[in-house]
């Protein structure tokens, strides 16, 4: 009786060997990486300065199971300022070539390096001028041939999934049970796209608040975009008392205001000291409640941590996980404008 694939009965195998048959695969693909990293050279240097100098955008072409790896790669380089897009090898010679422009560059992925589709289209950036990039396994294959740059993607591991394995060339082994389904090979292209995107990022100098720019939604963008001027308390929001007035009055300021602390100013307004619900917790325990006729200048932290209100949001959240405090005073010169609360940095997203 004929019986679809995923009705006939499987191996018989153990939890154990069949665990042991998942960290095979893991073993080979991590094999194939650091053989890629040992053996690649100026080639990838190379790739890295082509698509640095493009003026254009990176098309990246390939086809089944590469050409998933190249959307995930043309994500990851656009996400990182190289413009790029996926061109599906297939779909480019039915229209969608015109899609590619004089400046740009080319990125082609083929484990082979002989799939028809995919060759198929080297004449046409060939005819532009625009330099090609080639990922492929078969380094004297068509597309290898006609690259300017190429890195080398071909899978040599000798690791076996215990009495799985069956390759079908000797020394070229997937790791999967039939050694038919794209494993290490896939693994390896993606490696070596993030590779490449990972130079252009150290060519191209992007710093942190770059990246934002293209990540402006979700709890990424709101990370890098929030500045500390954006979320901290102004205006009648600000706890602020001047030197001269008790620690009475400086703790209802405090309260008030529900930062649990309050800055101290000097006559000339600029940022003298905190005080704080902690330093009144001390002064009470050391002096008893008479404490709070005292000025609450000469019972202030002096020389508090501050920021600057144009600094990003999670470097506040870093000062102030690094000194174990809650609030943080926020300056221009050396007057404050503003105070910044943990708790506002996590409605905000930031923290």
């Amino acid at each position: 009786m004929f019986c679809l694939p995923w009705e006939r009965e499987g191996r018989c195998l153990s939890d154990i060997e069949l665990l042991e048959a998942g960290k095979g695969i893991l073993r080979a693909e991590a094999a194939e990486i650091e053989r890629a990293a040992q053996r690649t050279g100026m080639e990838l240097v190379k790739a890295a300065r082509i698509v640095h100098s493009c003026t254009g955008r990176l098309v990246v072409v390939g086809m089944g199971k590469s050409g998933i790896i190249g959307r995930k790669i043309a994500a990851t380089l656009a996400s990182l300022g190289t413009p790029s897009f996926f061109l599906h090898a297939a779909e480019g010679s039915h229209g969608d070539l015109g899609m590619v422009c004089r400046d740009d560059a080319a990125l082609f992925i083929s484990n082979s390096g002989t799939t028809a589709e995919v060759v198929s289209l080297l004449p046409h950036f060939k005819r532009l001028g625009a330099p090609i990039i080639a990922i492929t396994g078969g380094m004297h294959s068509p597309l290898a041939k006609n690259a300017d740059a190429v890195l080398d993607s071909s899978v040599r591991s000798e690791a076996g999934i215990a009495a799985c394995v069956t390759p079908l060339e000797p020394g070229e082994r997937e790791q999967d049970a039939l050694n038919l389904a794209p494993l290490c090979s896939t693994t390896l292209q993606l490696a070596l796209g993030d590779a490449l995107a990972g130079m252009v990022t150290e060519l191209r100098g992007l710093r942190p608040e770059d990246f934002a720019l293209f990540h402006p939604g979700g709890a990424l963008g709101r990370r890098l975009l929030t500045r500390v001027g954006d979320v901290m308390g102004t205006g009648e929001k600000l706890p602020l008392v001047g030197m001269n007035v008790s620690v009475s009055d400086a703790l209802f300021e405090m309260t008030s205001k529900g930062y649990g602390a309050t800055i101290i100013v000097d006559e000339q307004g600029e940022i003298a000291g905190v005080f704080t619900d902690g330093d009144l917790r001390r002064l009470i325990g050391s002096r008893g409640v008479e404490c709070l006729s005292l000025e609450v200048g000469s019972v202030m932290t002096r020389n508090p941590l501050i920021i600057q209100p144009d600094k990003l949001a999670v470097e506040a959240v870093r000062v102030m996980e690094r000194r174990e405090i809650s609030a943080i005073i926020v300056v221009e010169g050396k007057r404050p404008v503003g105070i910044l609360h943990l708790h506002e940095l996590l409605q905000a997203g930031v923290a």
